[in-house]
């Protein structure tokens, strides 16, 4: 009999900027295209999603200023890091994200890179819209006050 796989997703990075100053309204799947190099240096967990963003040219999307960085016992041959990515989704899809970018002014961003249970990368971008600064305020205010409450709740569970 076969091996049978473990059925999760191995997490490699997480824009958590993007939680802080953006609203994610909707969450797509898509895959990404990648050099062999920008594999192992995923695999390595080196790469930053802090300043990237997506967009849809055509039909096709691409994820722009996401920085995948050398593969450390790479040769000559190495990946430029900051090149812009072919993101895959289906038709349906990129209609549906090119609809929503045009008339709502929503943004794409992504959320995280992850391994699938087969071994493929894959991007999570999300419809998002921008936080003012009082959103951003107010949504620091109720993480804190989240906080005070796990705390007070975490020292009257001990007494």
């Amino acid at each position: 009999m076969g091996k049978e796989r473990e059925s999760f997703e191995r997490p490699v990075v997480t824009n958590r900027k993007a939680y802080h100053d953006y609203f994610i309204e909707e969450k797509f799947e898509a895959g990404i295209m990648l050099q062999g190099t920008e594999v192992k240096s995923l695999r390595e967990g080196r790469v930053n999603l802090s300043d990237s963003y997506a967009s849809v040219k055509g039909n096709e999307v691409f994820l722009h200023h996401c920085h995948i960085s050398p593969y450390s016992h790479g040769n000559i041959s190495n990946h430029e890091p900051l090149r812009t990515r072919k993101l895959l989704l289906h038709r349906k899809e990129i209609n549906k994200l090119l609809a929503k970018t045009k008339q709502q002014g929503l943004t794409l961003i992504p959320l995280r890179i992850y391994f699938s249970n087969r071994g493929l990368a894959k991007v999570e971008i999300g419809l998002a819209k921008g936080k003012k600064q009082h959103d951003r305020r107010e949504s620091d205010r109720e993480r804190e006050a989240g906080r005070e409450v796990e705390r007070a709740m975490k020292g009257s569970r001990h007494d």
